[in-house]
């Protein structure tokens, strides 16, 4: 039997409890997501990331860790990063300035959480700013998928310096609906042509720089009847075939509204992670689900076992390999090394 960890849990506090601990070295479980609640200071989540990592020394250490309102770490020395949205005003007043910041907001986001522990963020947004989303908004660089898709390439040449992958979301565009899937299931009503052209442009535009994705829980009612995260048609054959991505795919979270509706009916966390491993997810997320006794992850690991048993989904050595490839290769700076680096005492001058 190939092993393949696809599953990226939570916990609930700061720091591992036995139950944690078991989670965590389950053979299916891959990666670890950090919020807020995870968070005191920097010496107690470089002692939870060293926690982790005695548990199983390859679980990808992951945190939604973007600049602006989506930062889950913001103080004891983490640099408070701006919106997407600043690097692409800056873009409208000097545009060879803004891919400079842009790389040094990048290098700053990825060394500071390296320096305390954290693999991998999710970062960049590639989605664009067409002004109606609310959960996207500031979050985006810009209208423009040309403009976007530079600063995000600058960005992620920050995150490379720093020794981090990088996550291109949420495929193919979260911005042109408003509804938020967190909550509710968005439906965008146009054509393939349409969006290729425009909001999924940069996945192509990026094909050789990306190492990882995230696709939206939006369906695109003109394309396929799934949300993006579970069909093959968006994954295998618009992303990986028609616009050469190579790297690692990741579902939004499970436990979003978004993921809970597939082919008209509300399915298990288990039915949702089978479907999206199925669609071509490499791996899968369950997030918040870990507070109080944490039975739906635990229902999730014995779902998955079992589906995999029963031959619901197959594991791949290919999706293994996509994850492992997306931890940091190289050492990271310790805390205080890192700020007497000259390098990121030039890029915190440049951060906007």
């Amino acid at each position: 039997m190939t092993e393949h960890a696809p599953l990226v849990l939570d916990i609930a506090g700061t720091s591992l409890t036995a139950a944690d601990r078991r989670r965590l070295a389950h053979p299916l479980t891959g990666g670890m997501i950090l919020f807020g609640r995870n968070w005191q200071d920097r010496a107690q989540l470089a002692q939870l990331c060293a926690e982790i990592k005695s548990v199983r020394g390859d679980l990808l250490i992951c945190v939604d860790h973007e600049g602006g309102r989506v930062q889950r770490f913001r103080t004891d020395g983490f640099t408070h990063l701006p919106p997407m949205r600043v690097l692409g005003e800056l873009w409208m007043r000097d545009a060879m300035a803004a891919t400079n910041a842009a790389s040094a907001v990048g290098y700053v986001l990825g060394a500071e959480l390296r320096a305390c522990g954290v693999d991998f963020s999710f970062t960049p947004v590639l989605d664009l700013d067409w002004g109606e989303s609310g959960v996207i908004g500031d979050r985006s660089f810009h209208r423009d998928p040309r403009v976007a898709a530079l600063l995000a390439k600058s960005l992620m040449h920050g995150l490379l310096l720093a020794g981090m992958a990088n996550c291109g979301k949420h495929f193919p565009g979260h911005g042109f609906v408003k509804a938020d899937s967190h909550t509710d299931i968005p439906v965008d009503r146009r054509s393939l042509k349409a969006i290729l052209a425009d909001d999924a442009a940069p996945y192509q535009w990026l094909n050789t720089t990306l190492t990882s994705v995230m696709p939206a829980h939006v369906i695109y009612s003109k394309v396929d009847p799934r949300p993006a995260g579970f069909s093959s048609r968006w994954l295998n054959d618009i992303l990986r075939r028609q616009l050469g991505f190579g790297g690692a795919i990741f579902s939004d979270d499970l436990s979003m509204a978004g993921a809970r509706m597939i082919d008209g009916r509300e399915v298990s966390y288990t039915e949702a992670g089978v479907a999206a491993l199925n669609a071509g997810c490499d791996m899968v997320l369950l997030c918040n689900q870990s507070v109080g006794e944490g039975e739906a992850v635990d229902e999730l690991l014995d779902g998955l076992t079992e589906a995999q048993l029963k031959g619901g989904w197959q594991p791949s050595e290919a999706s293994e390999e996509r994850r492992l490839a997306l931890l940091p290769s190289s050492p990271a700076k310790a805390w205080d090394d890192l700020m007497a680096d000259p390098a990121y005492r030039h890029a915190l001058d440049l951060i906007p």
